[in-house]
């Protein structure tokens, strides 16, 4: 075992500098400037307090779903007892978490049925199925050797699903319209609003060759080249802060720039468009 894997015991022992304290694993994932990905401050000192919780006691917090509650454990906290847990070779602690947090996941995800359980959608349910397909198969990648993809996850867990959606829903939409000419207004002249909401959601930090240097230094260039605020909307995005949210005390792109959740995907969708011709471009030559 190394030092980075032997860092944190996975939630009952406190780290022999002292009392209380426990040493946070780092992530490993790395930005494209080469720093790696950090968690917020509140998560990692958060982490630590739990992690000297007998385990009844730390199950006891994860059970809490109120987020408003005092004793809420971010989901982010979750993931990395979860990941941590794989040192343990213990299968019982590992499925008590594991429950807890998928059971938080498929809450957040859209029903197939309607609100009054008489009619479905199967983009609804695709989507659904697909997102937390998606989800476990992260997990259970990350169970069997360290996955660099889930460490997001521990940074900005809603923002990490928001993108397991968003791809979902685009593969749903293609599914479902492959065979259907593209629509537009008549007297506008521009694409319908079903079709402009599943260009938004094409995300070029997805692509398959994403992990390619020169693809993700051509992107880069893209996107410096985009007008300020589209730029802006961006940089946020790839941080994994949410357009907007229910929740009063969560740090929004709409709120950030003082815009409309309508102007900021506006703006998104003209970003995509612009990313998507450049790169285009670029494969051409």
């Amino acid at each position: 075992m190394n030092q980075l894997e032997g860092a944190v015991d996975t939630g009952h022992k406190a780290d022999a500098r002292g009392a209380g304290e426990a040493i946070v694993t780092p992530l490993r994932k790395r930005r494209l400037s080469g720093e790696l990905y950090e968690r917020d401050p509140k998560i990692e000192a958060l982490i630590a307090e739990l992690a000297v919780l007998p385990r009844d006691g730390l199950i006891a917090r994860a059970e809490i779903t109120k987020r408003s509650d005092p004793g809420y454990v971010p989901s982010e906290c979750l993931v990395y007892f979860i990941r941590a847990s794989r040192r343990d070779n213990n299968e019982v602690w590992f499925e008590r978490l594991y429950r807890i947090l998928t059971e938080r996941v498929l809450r957040s995800l859209p029903r197939a049925e309607s609100s009054d359980g008489k009619t479905e959608s199967l983009t609804r349910g695709v989507v659904r199925d697909k997102v937390f397909g998606r989800f476990v198969e992260l997990l259970s990648a990350d169970r069997a050797a360290y996955n660099e993809k889930v460490d997001y996850f521990e940074v900005r867990f809603d923002g990490a699903l928001a993108s397991l959606r968003r791809d979902a829903q685009e593969k749903a939409w293609r599914d479902e319209n492959r065979s259907q000419p593209l629509e537009y207004d008549e007297e506008s002249g521009e694409l319908s609003p079903e079709v402009e909401a599943a260009a938004g959601t094409h995300d070029p930090f997805a692509a398959s060759d994403f992990d390619d240097p020169s693809y993700r230094s051509r992107l880069d260039a893209a996107i410096e080249a985009l007008p300020t605020e589209q730029s802006r909307i961006i940089h946020m995005l790839r941080q994994g802060f949410p357009i907007d949210s229910k929740e009063p005390d969560v740090m929004t792109i709409a709120k950030a720039l003082g815009r409309s959740e309508k102007t900021v995907r506006t703006y998104r969708d003209k970003a995509f468009a612009a990313l998507r011709a450049a790169m285009a471009d670029g494969d051409e030559r």
